[in-house]
């Protein structure tokens, strides 16, 4: 049996079971129509104020970071798995250290610059408020 067959299934059933349970959903779901469903708020609260809110892009530069070396975590893992095995293989140690090396150093550079610019700082201290402020003056 070709392996590509398999996948092929695999990928049938993958699409078929959720459109499936979607069609069966759409057929068997009560149908109550009102207006208030329609809302922008369908939960019942009535919207006020404008749409246009300010909110802290510092929230997303949090998790930017987080995402940013979490992945960087998942990529030394294997490496450290695979460092003793690649020296026993006969690779040098440069050969071997140097693209992680290159890979980390990167991360650090990155994370400077975040932090030069202010994107890891949650919030001003009073010290740095007024020198902002003499500065601008």
């Amino acid at each position: 049996m070709n392996q590509w067959i398999a996948v092929g299934a695999l990928g049938l059933v993958g699409l078929l079971i959720p459109l499936g349970m979607m069609a069966v959903s759409s057929l068997l779901r009560p149908s109550v129509p009102e207006d208030s469903k329609r809302a922008t708020y369908e939960s019942g609260e009535i919207p006020t104020g404008g749409t246009k809110i300010r909110f802290n892009i510092q929230y997303y530069m949090v998790a930017l970071l987080f995402l940013v070396f979490d992945i960087e975590t998942v990529l030394i893992f294997p490496w450290t798995v695979m460092y003793r095995s690649a020296l026993e293989n006969g690779a040098s140690l440069m050969q071997v250290l140097a693209p992680m090396l290159v890979f980390v150093g990167v991360l650090v550079v990155a994370l400077a610059w975040a932090w030069r610019n202010g994107a890891v700082e949650w919030a001003r201290s009073p010290q740095q408020t007024r020198r902002v402020t003499n500065e601008q003056r």
